[in-house]
C-alpha cells in the first residue's frame, strides 16, 4: 500500500467523510496499480504517497460529497485518464454504475485491469466523447456525466451534456480560477440544454483551490451537437 493509512483516514475524517477498512484496502491497491502501470505508460505525473492521496483520491471523492448523488445512478466519466474522479468515487459509493471513456487505448487497457482487480464492474470504452454523444446507445442515457481538467468549460459542456438524460446533471471539476470559464460558458450551457445549478469553491488539504460546477440537464440537446473535435476546438459555442 503506497498511501499512508493514518494520515489518509484523518484527512477524510476532517472533511466529514468516513472511509471504511475495505475502501482503504481498495484505494491502496489502486495506488499500487497506478504506480506499477505508470512505469509502462504515462498515466500520471503524481506518484508520491501524499500526492496520490490528496490530488487524486481526496480531490476525486470530496467534491462528490458536496452534491446529491442518487443511489444506483449511472455515471459516465469523460476523458477519465487514469480513472479520476470516478473510480475513487465508485470505491466510496459502490452503488454507482460506472462507465469510463478515454480516447487512448493504453489507458482503457489499464482501466479494464483496474476494474477487474478492484471489482468495480466498470464498462471501459475506447472512444472520443463526441462520437459517443452522437450514438443512439449513449446519447442522453446517463444520470451523471463528469470530467476533471479535460478542457475549458464550454468545450466540456459540448462533450458531456449530450450524454446526460433530461433530469440528470453534468459535474465538472475545475481549478480555483473558474469564474471566467463559467461566465464564458453560459451561452453554451443554455444552448446544449443545461442550467448551472450549483458552484462550490473549496481548498484541498495541501492548499490548492478547486471549483465544483454542477449543471442540470433541463432540456434536450439539439441534434447537431456535439460537433466533431476539430470544430469544437476551433470555435467554442
Amino acid at each position: 500500500m503506497i498511501i499512508e493509512r493514518d494520515r489518509f483516514l484523518k484527512m477524510f475524517a476532517d472533511a466529514g467523510i468516513e472511509i471504511t477498512d475495505e475502501q482503504m484496502y481498495r484505494l491502496g491497491m489502486y495506488s499500487e496499480l497506478l504506480c506499477a502501470w505508470n512505469e509502462k505508460i504515462n498515466l500520471t505525473a503524481i506518484t508520491d504517497a501524499e500526492g496520490i492521496s490528496v490530488k487524486h483520491f481526496f480531490d476525486s471523492i470530496y467534491p462528490f460529497s458536496l452534491v446529491d448523488i442518487p443511489k444506483g445512478c449511472t455515471l459516465i466519466d469523460v476523458g477519465t485518464g487514469a480513472g479520476f474522479p470516478s473510480c475513487p468515487v465508485k470505491i466510496w459509493r459502490e452503488d454507482i454504475r460506472l462507465t469510463l471513456v478515454d480516447s487512448l487505448q493504453k489507458r482503457i487497457t489499464f482501466l479494464a485491469q483496474l476494474s477487474d482487480t478492484l471489482s468495480l464492474g466498470a464498462t471501459c470504452i475506447h472512444s472520443r466523447a463526441e462520437d459517443l454523444g452522437r450514438s443512439g446507445e449513449f446519447r442522453e442515457n446517463f444520470d451523471i456525466a463528469t470530467a476533471r481538467a479535460v478542457a475549458n468549460l464550454s468545450e466540456l459542456c459540448e462533450y458531456c451534456l449530450p450524454l446526460v438524460k433530461i433530469g440528470g446533471r453534468f459535474i465538472a471539476l475545475k481549478g480555483s480560477d473558474a469564474d471566467e470559464e463559467i461566465k464564458q460558458a453560459k451561452d453554451a450551457v443554455k444552448l446544449l440544454g443545461g442550467k448551472i445549478a450549483q458552484t462550490h469553491t473549496y481548498t484541498l488539504p495541501n492548499g490548492d483551490g478547486r471549483t465544483l460546477i454542477v449543471i442540470d440537464k433541463v432540456s434536450q440537446t439539439p441534434d447537431k451537437y456535439p460537433r466533431n473535435s476539430a470544430q469544437i476546438k476551433k470555435k467554442s459555442l
